[in-house]
């Protein structure tokens, strides 16, 4: 873990492709936890791939409410209450 601590003080974190075949798990898990928010992996000294975490999945508005409310009555009969725009 003290290989881990070096490498999440670095702003953008950048490991050779040997180091990170050694500490790979260490690595998806720190950036899964959000402790590191991405790591380069380089190749020959240059930018290879990086390494991400999965966006989460937005939240649905439609239907997010469903089974709150109870109906109580039926819905299509009218009201026995008067209105103030019906008193005139």
């Amino acid at each position: 873990m003290d290989h881990l601590k070096k490498i999440a003080k670095e702003a953008a974190p950048e490991v050779g492709a040997t180091e990170f075949k050694a500490h790979c798990l260490q690595l998806m898990t720190a950036v899964h936890d959000r402790k590191l928010n991405s790591v380069t992996v380089t190749k020959r000294g240059k930018p290879f791939v990086k390494l991400m975490p999965v966006p989460e999945e937005p939240t649905l508005v439609y239907g997010s409410l469903a089974g709150l409310a109870k109906v109580v009555g039926d819905l299509t009969e009218p009201v026995d209450a008067i209105w103030e725009a019906e008193r005139e």
